[in-house]
Formats: C-alpha cells, sequence, structure tokens
C-alpha cells in the first residue's frame, strides 16, 4: 500500500513538473546573474584555499627549518586574484539578427494567384 502511494506520488509531482510554464526574461536574467555569482564565488573559495595553502607551506618548512630538517620547495601555480564580483548581461541580439522578419520559406508562387479554373473542384 505504502509503495503505491509513493508511486502515485511520484507520478502526480512528474505531470506537474511537466506543466510549468517557460520562464520569462526577467527570470532568465536573474539565473544567469545567480550562476555567474556562483562560478566568481567559487574562483573566490578556490583563491583562498590557496592562500591558506601558502601559509601553511611556509610555515611549516620555517619550522623544518628551525629544527634542523632539509625541506625542498615545490613548485606550484600561484594563487589568483578574482576580484570583486561584477555582472554584465549579455546583450540582446538585435531585431535583424534574430531572423523574426523573414519568412519561414521560400514562396513557389505569389499568394494572390487565382487556382485555374479546371483544377477547381465542381459543385
Amino acid at each position: 500500500m505504502r509503495t503505491l502511494l509513493l508511486a502515485a506520488l511520484a507520478a502526480v509531482s512528474f505531470c506537474a513538473a511537466a506543466k510549468l510554464p517557460p520562464l520569462s526574461d526577467d527570470a532568465k536574467a536573474k539565473a544567469a546573474e545567480a550562476a555567474a555569482k556562483t562560478v566568481h564565488g567559487n574562483k573566490l573559495a578556490e583563491f583562498q584555499l590557496c592562500k591558506s595553502m601558502e601559509r601553511v607551506a611556509a610555515r611549516y618548512a620555517a619550522e623544518a627549518a628551525k629544527s634542523g630538517k632539509a625541506v625542498k620547495p615545490t613548485e606550484t601555480p600561484p594563487c589568483t586574484d578574482p576580484g570583486t564580483f561584477a555582472y554584465k548581461p549579455p546583450e540582446p541580439k538585435p531585431l535583424e539578427a534574430s531572423g523574426a522578419h523573414s519568412p519561414p520559406a521560400t514562396a513557389a508562387t505569389p499568394p494572390s494567384t487565382p487556382v485555374p479554373a479546371a483544377s477547381q473542384p465542381s459543385k
């Protein structure tokens, strides 16, 4: 009984999710900005981790040198600061480039061409 109830709930939720309307342009812009913020946040976290690892490595090397151990430095890429977050929304395509004014296909005959009498059905 419980399995049947779960299956019914899953089917109803799937159907409800399938009928959602498409996102508006404002919602799409907000989603793009949120994605850009997430990417920047990840880059900032990577930078902070890199700087922390450099500090730990420098501290370890200093303590090892005090105790007389030989530590050879490792070659690591430098930490790159992502800077402050600045989002520039993409420019919308101009109407001419979107193809909105173009007909869907090339017409074989003009739309005002009369139908020949021989091909008209008789009444």
